[in-house]
């Protein structure tokens, strides 16, 4: 990856990789680096302190995103932005969560408590665009959609919802593993999207959690 000297922060290259994909590197503008410098930099102030397993998580979510774009022919940029902001409202408390969901007029069709795990993202898609107003549209949704799904995912989308899940950082339980061998196998992403979606259904099955109905609706929309 390229480095401009006159930054003072430089992108992280010491990052873990998923087996498959080391090796890959994106050859970004100097205008590029600047952007993702700055971004990389807010998030340090942000949550580095407050929540520093979350500050860790989002480099190699960011990471594992670009490299997954690189494996898939998409746009890596877009993907590291998108793996670097996911998160950013996780360093709310789970009610500030709510709170903000609420006061954003989110409408999950449930009482917003029942499904706080999922409003992170969307809520960041809807705050961050006035921060960052130069970013594509298609980094929103991306965010917006990592902890939901869709029936209708672009590549993006997959990419940051897969990241997400398979990032070295996470622990190398089954489903996981098979995951991070689906991709570096470079299997068909939609098929390595179903399968984490799919998974994800699993694990709040097996934890007794809420099921946002929602979840159903996507599951059977994607299998039929």
């Amino acid at each position: 990856m390229a480095k401009d000297k006159k930054l003072a922060y430089a992108i992280p290259e010491d990052l873990p990789s998923l087996a498959g994909l080391k090796g890959l590197r994106a050859d970004y503008t100097s205008d590029q680096l600047t952007v993702l410098g700055r971004l990389q930099d807010d998030l340090r102030v942000h949550m580095e302190e407050a929540k520093p397993k979350r500050f860790a998580h989002s480099l190699t979510v960011a990471h594992t995103a670009e490299q997954m774009a690189l494996a898939y022919g998409e746009d890596p940029f877009c993907a590291r932005v998108a793996g670097l902001l996911h998160d950013w409202d996780k360093v709310l408390p789970a009610q500030g969560q709510v709170d903000l969901a609420r006061r954003l007029g989110v409408d999950m069709g449930v009482n917003l408590d029942l499904v706080q795990p999922l409003l992170h993202g969307i809520t960041a898609a809807r705050e961050l665009p006035a921060t960052y107003p130069d970013l594509p549209d298609a980094v929103w949704r991306a965010i917006s959609l990592h902890t939901v799904g869709s029936a209708d995912m672009t590549a993006l989308d997959m990419i940051v919802f897969v990241a997400d899940g398979i990032e070295p950082l996470r622990k190398a339980v089954p489903d996981i593993e098979r995951a991070r061998q689906m991709v570096a196998d470079r299997e068909p992403l939609d098929q390595v999207y179903l399968y984490m979606f799919a998974s994800g259904i699993t694990y709040v099955v097996d934890t007794r959690r809420y099921l946002y109905p929602g979840t159903i609706d996507i599951y059977n929309q994607l299998v039929s």
